[in-house]
């Protein structure tokens, strides 16, 4: 048999909504747990904003997250569904925790309530000067930019300037960031705060649905509206909903999964493709 491939709508109850992403849980033994490089072809190839490989450890699971062009440090989105994974197909038992060795440390997923709880590690920003193009590569007007070691972050005015942004993505891609957050306070009921997150520099020009950037956002949003729980809304085409609690440097993110499709790689394409060896003449 191929190995399994699963795409799992994150940060929504809802088939096509969200944020998608890719989830591999690797066999023991299997060699793609030690080549980045055959992970990086299939995150390519699947050609979602990420592609998540888990591989079972003493202590829980190995987690890394690819784009279609490059790894990276901490997807929110991609670790939701990788715990839903781990759970509906029994990897888990339904009250034991999801924990995942990446390259952010330990991060923890549990089930409450219908929802499941990441356990993130909190991102703060502090003031920036807005890099020369920014105001106008996002056709807004900013209220504050901050900057963190993975993204900018520009506050605007209000929700309908977030809504209608029309980035110019080649512009933005070439800031030197993983990307650039857009958010202000919500003018829905049951909403805090709304976002979206471009990220061309990493091969996503915008992504529906992003986890790590609310590792920013609550801690931003908690000092400006003095709480510490929060209901934001991911106001991307596709849409998301994100629960936000701040715990001293951690932030909980809550958020639903659900499975979309379910397939197998062909069993050359499971397995790494040896070295090419270079002939000596």
């Amino acid at each position: 048999m191929g190995l399994e491939i699963l795409q799992v709508d994150a940060f929504t109850n809802q088939p096509f909504q969200g944020n998608p992403a890719a989830v591999c849980v690797l066999p023991e033994g299997h060699p793609g747990a030690q080549d980045a490089s055959w992970m990086q072809s299939l995150a390519a190839e699947v050609n979602l904003s990420e592609t998540a490989y888990l591989y079972r450890l003493e202590e829980g699971f190995s987690l890394r997250w690819f784009t279609p062009t490059i790894e990276v440090d901490l997807c929110g989105h991609a670790t939701l569904a990788s715990a839903h994974v781990l759970w509906e197909r029994s990897y888990l038992k339904p009250g034991v925790q999801a924990r995942f060795h990446t390259r952010s440390g330990l991060l923890t997923a549990d089930r409450r309530d219908g929802w499941i709880e990441l356990d993130f590690p909190a991102v703060r920003e502090q003031r920036a000067e807005a890099p020369p193009g920014l105001a106008a590569a996002l056709g807004i007007r900013p209220t504050y930019v901050g900057k963190n070691k993975f993204d900018y972050l520009v506050e605007t005015e209000s929700e309908e300037s977030v809504r209608s942004a029309r980035p110019d993505h080649t512009a933005l891609k070439k800031l030197p960031v993983r990307g650039i957050i857009l958010t202000s306070r919500s003018s829905q009921p049951g909403f805090d705060f709304v976002s979206r997150f471009f990220a061309p520099g990493s091969g996503i020009d915008e992504d529906p649905a992003t986890g790590s950037s609310h590792c920013c956002l609550g801690p931003y949003w908690s000092e400006r509206l003095g709480k510490q729980e929060f209901t934001a809304y991911q106001a991307s085409p596709r849409g998301g909903v994100v629960r936000v609690r701040l715990e001293g440097d951690r932030v909980r993110l809550g958020g639903q999964a659900v499975t979309v499709l379910r397939g197998e790689l062909s069993d050359g394409a499971s397995i790494p493709a040896p070295e090419t060896a270079v002939a000596e003449w």
